[in-house]
């Protein structure tokens, strides 16, 4: 089969095509997938740089890609909760950028009618993430406020939509065509970062979802109300900071995992959530994609299509 692979970290020259052997299926409860659609996500970028390799190590050659969807082409003896030709998303964490991946059934559920291959690939780490930030340690509730950075981005627009579907008032940063994004998504206010310094605009704010780290993480602390939350994905706040201004602020490690995906999933099932898919490319591409992706003012998700 055909996968995307590298033999050493570095910069997107390590990424090659290469075909080797079909993964078979080794475990029981496992699934043998077709795969038709794998995402590109910022992480993927951060282990092929190698600035992860402490936390995160990976064995080389490795074939990056955390969530693809396709179809079932074999299951194990004991799988019960799929069969053959069922199209699915996988929660697969590494080994997406490939014609064919294994993984336990444990993180695979089916793929929504109404999403096309290449969305179904790029809904996960986007809910996930939103679940974990406003729900899960945000706590967030009906008629609260909260301030998204990036709205128009992937995980962003995915937290737009859930705190709208939540009942909360949304304040999104975004630029571009990012910020027509956010206001169509849900977002009560827009504020575009690039023309507007954010701190001086949004006051008494319930919880910060923070995407973007260093100095606009710094400004942040000063938009929320005494006893706020400000939750990070990128890289741990200031607790001297949080201690001034007497909020919580911490990094949050999103759980992508099915039980995290319910909300979201139900959210598509009743028309309150848009997946938006910024550009795919080819497989063969996935050097290019990621570059894309590096460049950053992305607007959704950058997805590859496999054939």
């Amino acid at each position: 089969m055909k996968a995307i692979q590298y033999k050493n970290y570095g910069s997107s020259a390590v990424i090659e095509q290469v075909e080797i052997p079909t993964p078979s299926i080794q475990n029981e409860n496992d699934v043998l997938i077709q795969v038709k659609a794998a995402a590109i996500n910022p992480i993927d970028i951060k282990i092929r740089t190698g600035i992860m390799k402490k936390i995160r190590p990976v064995q080389m050659p490795f074939i990056p890609g955390g969530e693809a969807s396709g179809i079932i082409i074999e299951i194990g003896s004991e799988v019960s909760k799929f069969k053959v030709g069922d199209e699915v998303i996988a929660l697969t964490k590494t080994s997406a950028y490939a014609q064919y991946v294994t993984v336990n059934e444990n993180a695979v559920l089916l793929k929504p009618q109404s999403l096309s291959f290449e969305e179904a690939a790029s809904i996960s780490v986007n809910i996930g993430t939103a679940q974990s930030v406003l729900f899960t340690e945000g706590k967030l509730e009906k008629g609260q406020k909260v301030l998204i950075q990036g709205g128009g981005g992937a995980a962003g627009g995915a937290m737009v939509q859930m705190a709208k579907a939540a009942g909360a008032y949304i304040i999104a940063t975004a630029s571009g065509n990012g910020v027509a994004l956010a206001k169509s998504l849900g977002a009560d206010e827009v504020i575009d970062y690039k023309l507007y310094d954010v701190s001086t605009i949004a006051t008494d704010v319930d919880l910060v979802a923070d995407t973007a780290g260093g100095e606009a993480q710094e400004k942040l602390f000063q938009v929320l109300k005494q006893g706020g939350r400000l939750l990070s994905i990128v890289s741990p706040p200031s607790l001297l900071l949080a201690e001034k201004f007497n909020v919580n602020a911490r990094f949050v490690a999103s759980d992508i995992s099915l039980k995290s995906l319910e909300n979201g999933i139900d959210l598509i099932g009743t028309g309150k959530f848009k997946t938006i898919v910024s550009k795919t490319f080819k497989l063969e591409e996935a050097a290019i994609a990621q570059d894309f992706l590096t460049v950053g003012g992305v607007n959704g998700k950058v997805v590859l299509l496999v054939e």
